[in-house]
């Protein structure tokens, strides 16, 4: 038996302590801003949960959601959105990375406000091209001005939601990470759990 070990087992290295959140944290932003990374990535420091929405809606429609689009167009697959988004608050607190496009609808923006802490990951259509290694995945670069114009037309619904306000432009992922950390802790949403 190894000494100062009830159990017998070698000695671990001490846990970081879990946090916690006290509401669900959603990252809304345009595509290539960094939600999914950056929320996956905070995750991982603070041990605790993430999901991306998109992902998520896939698994439970079993379809992708090009085909969701095809299938039921834009507002059929912002129904699923919206009641997804609906789960969520409903649910124990995780971290939501967000489509692009779930700013567009007006019951998505109430229910982001009033049901979760919002954090806008702030891109410039042309730095999230530059981020993006796949344009084949993302067809709306391949038109950089539209780009640009669908980027400046969902700006002020990403403003109205946004609890927080995060400039990518620039930093790593880790560090924004930080950042979204360091503001969530800040306004009580995330906070280390004592044991």
């Amino acid at each position: 038996m190894t000494k100062n070990t009830p159990t017998g087992s070698p000695k671990q290295p001490p846990k970081r302590p879990a946090c916690t959140l006290s509401r669900p944290v959603f990252f809304v932003g345009f595509m290539g801003a960094g939600k999914t990374s950056v929320s996956r990535r905070l995750a991982r420091m603070c041990h605790i949960s993430s999901i991306d929405l998109d992902t998520y809606i896939e698994r439970r429609e079993d379809k992708k959601v090009k085909d969701i689009f095809a299938e039921a167009g834009e507002d059929g697959f912002r129904e699923i959105e919206t009641a997804v988004l609906r789960e969520f608050t409903a649910n124990d607190p995780l971290l939501v990375s967000c489509g692009g496009g779930v700013v567009k609808r007006p019951e998505n923006r109430e229910i982001l406000k009033g049901g979760g802490f919002v954090v806008y990951l702030k891109v410039s259509a042309d730095e999230a091209q530059s981020r993006i290694s796949d344009l084949s995945t993302r067809p709306l670069f391949n038109d950089l001005d539209q780009a640009r114009r669908t980027s400046a037309e969902r700006l002020p619904l990403y403003e109205e939601v946004a609890d927080a306000v995060i400039d990518t432009a620039g930093k790593s992922v880790g560090r924004i990470a930080a950042e979204v950390r360091d503001v969530l802790k800040k306004e009580g949403i995330l906070w280390q759990s004592q044991e």
